[in-house]
């Protein structure tokens, strides 16, 4: 089959997500790299969206999905046989949690995880106020969609959830919003699609106490900026500040369709009763995802953090996840990038508008360099490869980069 009649199929029998999608027929990924069908080269600078945290085609993880296919696949409803992949990946991922965060609900995917979470927080809290962010992303379906901070997302499916409050974030005075009709606060730990938004560690850390003080359960959103992302393994260790329910996806599965909600037991056991079924999905933590989330968990643990799930830049050591995140400010550098904004590998390269922007971006991947924008910050270039990223692959990045800036600045 031939890449031109490929996309011809593609635009007539794939549903579309926008009007004009990218269109490269890639037929294969290793590592950093992609090849598509005519065998040229591309560096993948987005790693999926942050789901190939430990690159393309990890030979272990390969090797986890075909054991697992093997033994079994899909075997009954979630949470009524024990899947081995299942249990065993639910205490891997809590041995390297807070001791209060040791119970896993498995799901499809990042915004089913923020779907159970937020029936959650209404169930146990017995309150139906939500409280988000602006230029926050939590997924699209309804309830996810009815969190998500922009009003140009939501506004063509509504009525959506009533009762949710979108506030300023990083904003003492949302702060003083939150009471105790306050069923939970949703808020990525950063935020991401805003184009690297991080917190204030002294406004998150408040936030946390009054969630407290009002019985309020506060959600943190690692879908994108988890498992090592950021530079820590996750997030929100960087701010000291433990979340009552922590959201995970697109790394979770190492590449496989994987999402996850994590709580205390004692808070997740109310979804068991009044009424019975609180929560159910038929292939939720299905485990051959399961087993592919733990073996590239493990080569994450194992290889880049060495068994040491602190590593922040507030702690006594770094790691070679921050040490990349300085070469590339260090390499990227040129009059037309007014500024750039990063927490580890999630990284936002300005520019003076969306149109000059999408057209560098546009030579990029022309160049043979795949990276995107941000939803809440169109300006901004998306930079997220995966971590196993190397020095000399960073540089070849960068030069692609500013060979891109130049070649659309000399037609402007």
């Amino acid at each position: 089959m031939s890449s031109i009649s490929s996309r011809q199929l593609f635009l007539a029998h794939v549903a579309q997500t926008s009007p004009a999608p990218i269109g490269l027929e890639i037929v294969k990924a290793k590592g950093c790299l992609m090849w598509d069908a005519d065998g040229k080269e591309y560096i993948d600078l987005i790693s999926g969206f942050s789901v190939a945290n430990i690159g393309h085609g990890n030979q272990l993880v390969i090797d986890a999905i075909t054991k697992q296919a093997n033994d079994y696949m899909h075997l009954m409803v979630y949470g009524e046989i024990i899947e081995n992949p299942q249990v065993a990946y639910a205490k891997m991922l809590t041995d390297h949690l807070p001791a209060t965060l040791n119970c896993v609900y498995f799901t499809n995917s990042g915004t089913e995880a923020t779907e159970g979470a937020l029936k959650l927080a209404k169930r146990f809290t017995g309150r139906s106020q939500i409280i988000a962010f602006k230029n926050a992303y939590h997924g699209s379906t309804h309830g996810a969609l009815s969190v998500m901070g922009d009003e140009y997302w939501r506004n063509a499916y509504r009525p959506l959830l009533p009762d949710v409050l979108h506030l300023n974030f990083n904003d003492s005075k949302s702060i003083e919003c939150i009471t105790i009709k306050t069923a939970c606060v949703i808020a990525e730990t950063i935020q991401a699609e805003a184009g690297v938004n991080a917190p204030l560690k002294s406004w998150i850390k408040a936030l946390r106490k009054r969630c407290d003080e009002t019985g309020t359960l506060l959600i943190l959103d690692e879908i994108q900026v988890g498992f090592g992302r950021t530079g820590s393994l996750w997030a929100f260790e960087q701010f000291d500040i433990v979340p009552d329910i922590l959201l995970l996806g697109k790394a979770l599965g190492g590449g496989m369709p994987l999402g996850g909600f994590i709580a205390a037991k004692n808070i997740m056991h109310t979804l068991t009763h009044n009424p019975v079924l609180g929560h159910i999905s038929t292939f939720a933590g299905h485990p051959v995802c399961c087993a592919a989330g733990m073996a590239a968990f493990e080569v994450l643990i194992n290889s880049i953090f060495v068994g040491n799930s602190i590593s922040s830049r507030n702690g006594v050591s770094e790691n070679f996840v921050f040490e990349k995140e300085q070469l590339f400010r260090t390499l990227l550098f040129h009059p037309k990038i007014i500024s750039i904004r990063s927490r580890g590998l999630l990284m936002a390269i300005e520019f003076e508008s969306f149109n000059i922007n999408h057209a560098i971006i546009k030579r990029c991947i022309e160049n043979g360099l795949i990276t995107d924008w941000f939803l809440f910050g169109s300006q901004y270039m998306r930079v997220a490869p995966p971590l196993i990223i190397s020095k000399a692959e960073i540089r070849k990045c960068c030069a692609l980069i500013m060979k891109s800036i130049d070649e659309v600045t000399a037609q402007l």
